[in-house]
């Protein structure tokens, strides 16, 4: 019989575990789930097909989606559940308001979803946004807050409002100079304030290419974590990536605002894969990798030697057709994975080194595509060019984009198709006047991929998830004002 004793060297193993540092993971990282998509995978298939699969810990949704929020019940995934922005002054406007909102999105799912975190607004403090959202976003997160406690369950989630980059960040790309934007520092003392009191982190938006466009003196390699020989000075501080520096100028706005010493949270932080020059899958793979690795590092920014962001969201999970393209066509490719569930590159997001599992059983729309008939006169194809692309998704004909090189009448047929795909493929969305020709053979050529749309009778999509909830606040209201 084996002996029941334990060797000396097995206790010295034990020993040396039980005191040794925990070895690098990704338990703080987690992925941003939005819904801006004309066909959305069903929100079952994302969970059971990619976040568990994945081992993906945690979650951040644009909106309170119910498919989601059922879907997400019982997995033991922590879940950041978004207030899109058109909800600020309805849930500003009525603490009744957020009591329904809080009620019908959150305490339904309380026991079953793992919830973290409810971000209230979507950017609100957005520099382009002006004075849309800003007057209502403090007042919002009160009164979600109250409805918490009255429900009790303040104790076990917190109110946060995700900021952009652009809330702290000026001219200067030194993090000592940065400071809150003077048209939001009334705003911003409110919120501090009501985060403090509430013992809430400050979450903050990176938007890493938007600054390598917009900063055209600094190179790539800062930006994808490529160590530099020449690393920015600060005083006697340097950085040698963006995201370093984009912490420490938070921090120093935050000091400069007496609360230097405010959790943060990352809220979001990707690179697209298409719809612009740099935006590839390989250089985002070089930016993922980069940040999930630089996250798993003893190293801290130096401003804050010893304390890293305590979560980060790394933006998307899918890429999404409908998100604006006000910054640039490249917003509607920053999915880890495409539309259909299907990896763009590799990034540890809890899986660890083994490749990412795509989603399975995707349900597909037949094999047809629409193109343009070399057959017939294109010489007033324009017309329904312009109208094919306003109406669908062009942007991978952007400079830059997987299908820039298309030329004419490819990049006729690539419009054509994308928006016969997102009307599921009905014969008439494909006659342009007609020149619309469909076809059984799939013109993709080389990384210029024809999407194939794929059925969404059961999948969640943002317009519908925002229609529900502003019309039962709508009448909320009207009840409340009215009668």
């Amino acid at each position: 019989m084996p002996s029941s004793g334990h060797h000396p060297l097995l206790l010295l193993l034990l020993l040396l575990l039980a005191v040794a540092p925990p070895l690098p993971s990704t338990a703080a990282v987690g992925v941003t789930w939005g819904f801006a998509s004309s066909h959305p995978l069903p929100a079952a298939q994302v969970v059971r097909g990619l976040l568990l699969p994945n081992s993906v810990p945690r979650v951040r949704l644009a909106a309170a989606s119910s498919d989601a929020l059922s879907a997400l019940a019982g997995t033991g995934v922590a879940v950041t559940v978004g207030v899109p922005n058109e909800l600020l002054r309805p849930l500003a406007a009525s603490t009744k308001a957020a009591a329904a909102w809080v009620h019908d999105n959150v305490t339904r799912y309380a026991s079953g979803v793992r919830f973290e975190y409810i971000a209230v607004g979507d950017e609100p403090f957005l520099q382009s946004h002006g004075q849309h959202f800003q007057p209502f976003v403090v007042r919002a997160a009160e009164n979600i807050q109250r409805a918490l406690v009255d429900a009790k369950l303040s104790s076990k989630m917190k109110v946060v409002v995700p900021c952009s980059a652009d809330t702290y960040q000026n001219a200067s790309t030194l993090p000592s100079k940065a400071t809150f934007r003077p048209d939001v520092n009334k705003t911003m003392a409110d919120l501090l304030s009501f985060l403090a009191n509430n013992s809430s982190p400050f979450m903050v938006e990176l938007s890493p290419f938007l600054s390598f466009q917009q900063n055209k003196n600094m190179s790539l390699d800062y930006y994808i974590f490529q160590l530099l020989s020449h690393p920015v000075k600060d005083g006697q501080n340097k950085y040698d990536n963006y995201f370093d520096a984009s912490i420490d100028a938070l921090v120093t706005a935050l000091s400069k605002a007496g609360l230097g010493d405010m959790d943060i949270i990352v809220g979001r932080a990707g690179w697209p894969t298409d719809g612009a020059v740099n935006a590839t899958p390989a250089i985002a793979q070089s930016f993922m990798t980069g940040l999930v690795n630089h996250l798993a590092k003893k190293s801290r920014t130096p401003l804050r030697p010893k304390v890293r962001p305590i979560e980060t969201y790394l933006f998307s999970l899918l890429d999404e057709d409908q998100r604006s393209t006000a910054s640039g066509g490249y917003e509607r490719h920053y999915g880890i994975f495409t539309f259909d569930g299907q990896a763009k590159y590799y990034v540890n997001i809890g899986q660890g080194s083994k490749a990412l599992n795509n989603a399975p059983d995707v349900d597909y729309l037949p094999s047809k595509w629409c193109v343009v008939d070399n057959n017939k006169d294109l010489s007033n194809v324009s017309s329904s060019l312009s109208a094919a692309c306003s109406n669908g998704d062009c942007s991978a004909l952007s400079p830059g984009g997987s299908c820039s090189g298309l030329g004419w009448p490819g990049n006729v047929s690539y419009a054509f198709n994308n928006y016969y795909q997102q009307r599921d493929q009905s014969e008439e969305s494909c006659n342009f006047n007609g020149l619309g020709l469909i076809t059984t053979v799939d013109p993709s050529v080389d990384n210029c991929l024809f999407p194939l749309a794929i059925r969404t009778s059961a999948a969640p999509s943002l317009q519908p998830i925002l229609a529900v909830a502003m019309l039962r606040l709508l009448i909320l209201w009207f009840c409340i004002h009215i009668l």
